[in-house]
């Protein structure tokens, strides 16, 4: 099963990101968007726990009934960043499965696994 990723906008503003359950009512493990300018005058996202300061781990439930807004759409790139966040993992793309073959001294992956 895979996970419902979903993004949306609280009552009081946030913008939150987390695992939608229905059945329950509430966004599992949210994490908070926020926007950052840079030193060129350009804006970046980060995303913290939503407890941040006091939560360092992308855990804890909302409820369902703060939510003001559901944006259509989660940008693929988000869903990643916040599954590794919320995962501690690194999750991989095609395009690094593919540079695989080029692992090691000349060798393919398949050579690797031989020994």
């Amino acid at each position: 099963m895979a996970l419902d990723i979903r993004l949306v906008k609280l009552v009081n503003g946030d913008m939150v990101i987390g695992k939608w359950d229905l059945e329950n009512r509430k966004i599992q493990d949210p994490a908070i968007l926020q926007t950052v300018p840079t030193a060129q005058g350009e804006m970046q996202m980060m995303l913290l726990p939503y407890g941040y300061p006091f939560d360092n781990d992308i855990d804890g439930e909302i409820s369902i009934d703060h939510v003001i807004y559901e944006y259509k759409s989660v940008p693929e790139e988000l869903k990643t960043k916040y599954l590794e966040a919320s995962s501690n993992l690194t999750i991989s793309s095609a395009s690094d499965l593919r540079n695989l073959e080029n692992f090691g001294n000349g060798s393919g992956i398949s050579d690797l696994l031989r020994k």
